[in-house]
């Protein structure tokens, strides 16, 4: 039994890629590293991101920043196996929120995992915290809040 337990809504996922395993992913085991899984959901925020036009850093210094990552695995993903990544937000405060990930093998229908990241938008000139941006916030207007 997973120590963590991740309950993800399933009206909050906004976007869905797909992402090759490599058989440079692979570790000694013969399947998916962790280490290689949360490079993989890093691409996956990025481009969710991308899709939503959020940079990660602006001009002025504003941008985003990752806080925390917690990752359950459910089952194993293979050299060349095509991983869907569908990403999600929730949890949002006046300085940010949680990126909700879930990832599927479509071939067979199976979870390999699931993730969510903590991220606050922060300013990397002054090196502090910022408000959560207007513009994104009503991005994602079915989103709930915690104080």
């Amino acid at each position: 039994m997973a120590r963590l337990q991740l309950n993800l809504p399933e009206d909050q996922f906004y976007y869905s890629t797909q992402l090759t395993v490599r058989v440079t992913d692979i570790n000694a085991a013969n399947h998916l590293g962790n280490e290689s899984m949360i490079a993989m959901i890093s691409e996956a925020r990025a481009r969710f991101l991308f899709e939503f036009g959020v940079a990660e850093t602006e001009r002025d210094g504003n941008g985003i920043i990752v806080t925390d990552l917690a990752a359950t695995y459910r089952a194993e993903a293979y050299g060349r196996d095509q991983l869907l990544f569908e990403v999600g937000v929730m949890d949002f405060n006046k300085y940010g929120g949680d990126l909700i990930f879930r990832i599927t093998r479509p071939r067979d229908k199976t979870l390999i995992a699931m993730a969510k990241s903590g991220f606050v938008f922060y300013n990397y000139k002054s090196s502090q915290v910022c408000y959560m941006p207007e513009d994104f916030r009503n991005k994602f207007e079915r989103v709930n809040w915690i104080d």
